[in-house]
């Protein structure tokens, strides 16, 4: 069977019988299309495994091994969700960007830019927003033979490049790269968006496909994108609660139910500590940074400017979302709440109706 390889103590071949839970050993097969270097990726190897491994054997007679598929070696970035459904791996992590037709919805923070640049506090508002709209953790199950395990949180994002800017007008015509709806940013400043990936990001930056990318500082320093962008801009852009770890339902049901407990309450302290690292971690990859390339901060005047040219724009995205059947104008409107409630000012209080 292709979503859970399963043997017992005295046999070394990775199948499933149909006495699953009396089995010794558990193999998952698990990654991502995204490098190591990538926060939530290098989590999943340094924390999330080891963490289930070493619990799942303390505390029941079974054993956990992995089978390893990082930087697209089993599928791309684009490729997760329907690997994952399809059982080519058993658990993966993945940026909604991908999936903007399957996950329309789930890039919601990222329709409100120029939030909270804090991942524990975006992660929060996530939290807070997925418990009182089921559909977006429902969906995972209803469509695509998944169970949500993580929401993932990101650093915060601002804007590298391979030349200096300081105004807007600077940018204009200028090819800059994102991931998906973030390009959106980009569309009231003149600007040439490029859609593109991490993975292939440095080659990119480094043979002029484009000139920048809209990006948190720890891919600029992990990725080494500060060799060919060696200005990196605090912008501000946000922190982006938008991307998920899942497990195939198949793989899941298959677990004995003591390993499926385990592997939930790991799961929701992998969650907690994307957005625990990425914050941690701002500040000191900011500084090393300014070791390496020149770093600098926009005024607040212009960040407010670029999103007051923005202020339109949710409110397009919620009228898209809402006549295809998504409760858009719930969940944007639940964000700028919970943002508030949890003490951020937005720069510009944007209107759904």
């Amino acid at each position: 069977m292709k979503h859970l390889a399963l043997a017992t103590a005295t046999s070394l071949a990775m199948t499933v019988s149909t006495g699953a839970a009396l089995a010794d050993d558990i193999t998952l097969r698990i990654g991502s299309g995204h490098p190591p270097g990538v926060v939530y990726a290098g989590l999943m190897i340094d924390y999330f495994q080891p963490e289930l491994k070493k619990r799942v054997e303390e505390r029941t007679d079974h054993t956990i091994n992995f089978v390893e598929g990082y930087s697209g070696s089993i599928v791309k970035v684009t490729e997760v969700l329907e690997g994952v459904q399809d059982g080519i791996l058993d658990i993966g992590g993945f940026c909604y960007c991908f999936e903007p037709s399957n996950l329309p919805l789930h890039a919601f923070q990222v329709m409100l830019p120029f939030g909270t640049m804090d991942p524990e506090k975006s992660l929060k508002i996530a939290q807070e927003v997925y418990a009182e709209v089921p559909y977006l953790t429902d969906v995972f199950g209803d469509k695509f033979n998944q169970v949500l395990l993580a929401r993932i949180a990101d650093g915060g994002y601002n804007l590298g490049t391979s030349f200096e800017w300081s105004d807007l007008a600077d940018l204009k015509g200028q090819k800059i790269a994102g991931a998906g709806l973030n390009l959106n940013w980009l569309k009231y400043g003149g600007v040439s968006p490029v859609q593109s990936s991490l993975a292939t990001a440095y080659t990119e930056m480094k043979t002029n496909v484009y000139e920048g990318w809209i990006m948190f500082p720890s891919a600029w320093v992990n990725l080494k994108l500060y060799e060919p962008g060696p200005f990196y801009t605090l912008i501000g852009f946000g922190s982006m609660t938008w991307h998920g770890l899942t497990i195939n339902q198949d793989t899941y049901n298959e677990l004995p139910p003591e390993v499926q407990e385990i592997l939930l309450e790991v799961a929701a302290d992998y969650e907690q500590q994307t957005g625990i690292v990425n914050a941690s971690e701002y500040d000191r990859l900011v500084e090393e940074l300014r070791g390496l390339i020149t770093v600098n901060e926009i005024s607040p005047e212009v960040r407010k400017a670029w999103a007051e040219s923005l202020a339109d724009w949710p409110q397009t995205l919620a009228d898209d979302l809402n006549g295809q059947g998504l409760p858009a104008t719930q969940v944007l409107n639940l964000v700028l709440d919970r943002a508030e409630a949890n003490g951020y000012e937005w720069p510009v209080r944007y209107m759904i109706k």
